[in-house]
């Protein structure tokens, strides 16, 4: 006689979906049983069947969607979007990324000073709290289906002796054109980091609850391997695989 399940009905629900929702039972994109149906089934009642599906949202297996209900987001599922890394030279000797992808910022980047905090002046190679120059834009494309996050960091150290110590460089890609026009050739480095996003980082890039950002660090070097700038690019993790040429 198998032995009586003496889990909290709401963490039954959620496993028996879990369960369902690995094995095929409930493909990516499908909806789930009602709140109402679910109840009945386990004997509980609605508020005891959402505590169940909270805890898969926050695990990123399910999405609420306003009006129409709880879907399957199966982790085994091939994403939506498959993105290139990289970056690449055009015909006309500037820079683009290699996703072909053409973003769009929704406001004109603005570069402001602000001072290296210690992850940014380790990865640059310069003293903590080194003055910086940073540009920020949220970014949009086809037409803001896609959003991200991208951020530049420029020391003003390597700006010394260049027209850049009177303005601000160009935000990248242009900042790339700037550097190499500047005698730098460049080469690029990347690290990936998933996390779970700030508050106001979920709200800009509209992630439903429990779904993560993939953190991308972009660190612009020189022929001496010194580096010349830091992007930081925040992208939706729910939907997305990155492609890196080896």
């Amino acid at each position: 006689m198998p032995a009586e399940n003496t889990q909290p009905k709401y963490r039954q629900i959620a496993d028996y979906l879990r369960r369902g929702i690995l094995d095929g039972t409930y493909p990516a994109g499908q909806p789930l049983p009602s709140e109402e149906a679910l109840a009945k089934q386990f004997g509980v009642t609605r508020p005891t069947v959402r505590q169940g599906l909270t805890e898969l949202r926050a695990s990123g297996l399910v999405e609420a969607i306003m009006g129409r209900g709880t879907f399957a987001r199966s982790p085994h599922s091939r994403p939506s979007h498959s993105r290139p890394r990289g970056v690449r030279r055009t015909r006309d000797g500037s820079y683009a990324e290699a996703d072909g992808i053409h973003w769009l910022n929704a406001e004109e980047p603005v570069a402001t000073r602000t001072d290296a905090p210690l992850a940014v002046a380790d990865l640059l190679r310069i003293p903590p709290g080194e003055p910086l120059f940073t540009y920020d834009s949220l970014q949009t494309a086809e037409p803001g289906r896609l959003r991200q996050l991208h951020r530049t960091y420029v020391p003003f150290s390597i700006l010394v002796g260049t027209k850049y110590e009177e303005e601000p460089p160009p935000p990248a890609p242009d900042l790339y054109t700037a550097l190499t026009d500047l005698g730098h050739e460049l080469h690029f480095t990347e690290y990936l980091r998933p996390r779970m996003p700030l508050p106001d980082q979920a709200q800009a890039l509209r992630l439903p609850e429990g779904v993560p950002v993939l953190t991308i660090l972009r660190l612009t070097l020189n022929q001496d391997d010194k580096p010349l700038a830091l992007e930081e690019f925040q992208l939706p993790g729910d939907d997305l695989e990155l492609a890196y040429p080896l």
